[in-house]
């Protein structure tokens, strides 16, 4: 079966500091069940961009920069890894996460088939 990984993005500056206990448990729920259902292989959420590191190869030279960055509108936010049967099983999946977020957090998932081999 085909993986693909769900790359969540958020507008941090609608985000509180971080999920809400209530969320939290909502997402661990719907975790817990896309993992009894044997699609989740591994999910996680990330610190933000501010606490991240930049390292860019251009012109033949490196060069690491440490955040916080430059402002922008969305930033990666956390992944999920889902074995699924096709990609519209991966996306109904991840719909159902967006669904767990409060109103006022924008957030988005991109799908994309892992390529294999």
């Amino acid at each position: 079966m085909p993986r693909y990984l769900s790359i969540v993005h958020i507008d941090e500056s609608t985000a509180p500091v971080g999920p809400s206990e209530e969320l939290m448990g909502r997402m661990g729920e719907l975790i817990e069940e896309i993992t009894k259902a044997g699609v989740m292989l591994e999910t996680a959420g990330l610190t933000p961009a501010a606490q991240g590191t930049t390292v860019r190869w251009q012109g033949g030279k490196l060069s690491v920069t440490d955040g916080p960055f430059t402002e922008s509108k969305e930033v990666v936010g956390g992944y999920a890894i889902m074995q699924c049967k096709d990609k519209a099983e991966a996306v109904e999946w991840t719909k159902r996460f967006l669904k767990v977020h409060e109103d006022y957090w924008t957030v988005s998932c991109e799908v994309r088939e892992i390529a294999e081999g």
